[in-house]
């Protein structure tokens, strides 16, 4: 049995559909993966993932529906689960399935992993005995020679859109005042945010902006005490690794991560001192 997976959104979201991509690994192989372009660093972090079918956002000009539509109508996909479809439309995933003739299709309106995993159980593919129904991704390297060695809290300053992004000012007073603390802070980000990570790196932290991809950034996230962030993808890659998480979400922004303890703060509330305390109580419920 073929199974197709499809999340056009984010990498969150991609990361979120991880569990319901397993579960259908129980039965269906391959299992692909249908993602849009900011997705596809985090389907190929994920177990089970077999191929991975990248669409292009409809108007641009690397978009062509019509070839995917021949793309997946010759893979022949015996059963589809969508998961946050986006609606009717002459460019909904709904219509692109039709097209390619799939045989079964499974939607799922609800955002998170437990959504999409009861969508998945509806089309009768649940997990493996003994899965937890976490987020989880392929081993990570040693990026050790990247961070030093030693304990540390990772602070990821940047977010996606960049107005969901804490103000630099606090994110750099957050890791001045861990560092007083007496943790080792590493500062993560894309190389975009280089010079946005240099600033609030300051002069006690280790800079990792630009330095890291998808693969790496799980690897330094996974050897944190807790990550720090307001950014979705971090978020939930830190989660996918087991580490704990500061969130700093705009009441609207990112969900909470999945599966892991966490502390939600609001951006515009939360002091360096709220973010120094936030990371005592997660590394006290660890202890």
């Amino acid at each position: 049995m073929k199974a197709l997976v499809v999340r056009l959104d984010g990498f969150a979201e991609v990361l979120l559909a991880g569990p319901a991509v397993r579960a259908l690994a129980t039965r269906a192989n391959p299992v692909t993966v249908l993602c849009g372009p900011g997705g596809a660093p985090a389907a190929r972090l994920l177990p089970h993932v077999d191929q991975i079918v990248v669409r292009d956002p409809p108007g641009t000009p690397e978009a062509d529906d019509e070839a995917l539509v021949r793309r997946l109508r010759a893979d022949a996909y015996d059963v589809a689960l969508v998961l946050d479809p986006d609606g009717p439309g002459p460019h909904s995933a709904g219509r692109l399935l039709r097209e390619a003739r799939v045989g079964r299709v499974g939607a799922c309106g609800g955002p998170g992993a437990d959504d999409a995993l009861d969508t998945a159980a509806a089309l009768g593919f649940r997990p493996r005995p003994g899965d937890d129904g976490r987020l989880r991704v392929l081993p990570t390297p040693d990026t050790a020679a990247l961070t030093g060695n030693g304990p540390y809290v990772v602070v990821h300053p940047g977010a996606a859109p960049p107005d969901g992004a804490w103000d630099p000012d606090r994110c750099a007073a957050a890791v001045a005042a861990l560092a007083d603390a007496g943790h080792r802070v590493v500062v993560t980000g894309d190389p975009a945010e280089s010079a946005l990570t240099r600033y609030v790196s300051g002069n006690t932290a280790v800079d990792l902006g630009g330095r890291t991809d998808a693969r790496r950034l799980a690897g330094v996230l996974r050897a944190a005490d807790v990550a720090v962030t307001g950014a979705p993808g971090p978020a939930q890659l830190a989660a996918a690794t087991g580490t704990p998480v500061v969130s700093l979400a705009p009441p609207d922004g990112p969900r909470r991560p999945h599966g892991v303890p966490g502390v939600l703060l609001e951006p515009d509330r939360g002091t360096a001192r709220d973010v120094t305390a936030a990371v005592h109580r997660l590394l006290d419920e660890r202890t």
